[in-house]
């Protein structure tokens, strides 16, 4: 389902203390490795601005101690009389000049000059070696750094677009990983960051922010592709949900083995819209209102510590009374193999439990405040 998306409590169960260690050692030093990285990216982009900085610089400072010592200004006049005359203002000299101030004034016409000069052969320069396009580069790099909780999307093709202005419509912070120039442009001019790099390579899910994003969807166009890329992912965190796209069954068994949390077929899941349409309208209208509303439906897996369930355990909903209390409603709970719909408040809760509810976003997390400690794991699908 690919309008969902994971959210994590604290608790983190699921690793271990020796396994959350080694990964937070290679976080430290894939970030340490992406500081110094981004450090000698600032100082090449400083580069090609020293030499007119410099030279700006000794032309004001050499002009105004030229002035200091031949008419004797204090430094306030001496600045002012230096920018007047670089900029070609021409307000008028602060005082009567003497021969040597001219002379003094002469040098910094003509270094003003040069300096210029100098700047604008060196503007051009800069557009054709494509300069400003590693500045821009380089300012989405920094932007990236400080995205959390985002959607990473490799590909933006028919179904990327699709996917891309789903998420759009629920504001779901968003980065797009595209090759093709063109589809960047898309992708940009429709109001998305775009990282135009190859998503196979480990650099570009870790620059495009994989340690701390929501979810990573995979829409290549080619199964041996998305295979690639999950296997990356799953490598670089083995905690993310990552959802690919498969173009036949053969493809889908092979992401799931790869790590892929969920696998879509467009023309499977397709067919079975078609054939619920014909089937099941009701059902197929009642997700299409879903999805145009604010509200979500979230599954809430309770834990299986016995100390994270001392609240809840064997308390029936009713007791509870977390459908007045929050105005969420449970639609069905999963336990074990069995799925029971639409329970009844003498339901009891316990562990390892999927609680499948709806509600607005506001109503579930005050269900999710509720029932506290007991929720391992949560998933949303965002209407």
């Amino acid at each position: 389902m690919l309008g969902r998306g994971r959210r994590r409590n604290n608790k983190g169960r699921s690793h271990s203390r020796g396994r959350s260690h080694s990964r937070g050692r290679s976080h430290r030093q894939g970030t340490n490795k992406r500081r110094n990285y981004s450090s000698r990216q600032v100082q090449i982009l400083l580069a090609p601005w020293r030499g007119p900085v410099a030279a700006l610089t000794t032309v004001i400072v050499g002009g105004a101690a030229g002035y200091r010592l031949t008419e004797g200004w204090d430094l306030g006049d001496c600045l002012w009389m230096v920018l007047i005359t670089i900029s070609t203002i021409g307000y008028g000299e602060v005082e009567p000049l003497s021969p040597e101030g001219r002379l003094v004034t002469i040098l910094i016409v003509v270094g003003g000059l040069l300096v210029v000069q100098l700047s604008i052969q060196r503007v051009l320069g800069l557009t054709d070696s494509g300069y400003f396009h590693r500045l821009r580069e380089h300012g989405l790099q920094r932007m990236l750094q400080t995205m959390r909780d985002h959607v990473i999307l490799c590909g933006y093709g028919r179904m990327g677009q699709e996917i891309a202005s789903q998420l759009q419509k629920d504001a779901v912070p968003l980065v797009v990983i595209e090759t093709d120039p063109t589809r960047r442009t898309v992708a940009e001019a429709n109001g998305l960051k775009v990282l135009q790099a190859d998503a196979t390579l480990d650099e570009t899910l870790i620059d495009a922010g994989l340690e701390r994003c929501r979810s990573l969807v995979v829409a290549l166009p080619g199964d041996a592709s998305n295979l690639y890329v999950v296997l990356s992912a799953r490598g670089l965190r083995s905690d993310c949900r990552l959802i690919a796209r498969s173009n036949s069954s053969e493809a889908a068994s092979k992401l799931r083995l790869a790590g892929a949390s969920v696998v879509v077929s467009p023309y499977v899941a397709g067919g079975r819209v078609m054939a619920a349409s014909a089937l099941r309208p009701l059902a197929v209208n009642f997700m299409d209102l879903l999805s145009g509303s604010d509200f979500e439906i979230e599954e809430f897996q309770l834990s299986q510590a016995p100390e994270d369930l001392r609240m809840v355990q064997g308390r029936t909903l009713a007791e509870l009374e977390l459908g007045r209390l929050s105005g969420a409603m449970v639609l069905a709970i999963r336990d074990r193999d069995h799925l029971i719909a639409n329970p009844g408040g003498e339901m009891q809760l316990g562990p390892g439990q999927l609680l499948i509810v709806l509600g607005t976003k506001k109503q579930l997390v005050v269900f999710q405040e509720l029932l506290g400690d007991a929720v391992d794991t949560i998933e949303v699908m965002q209407g």
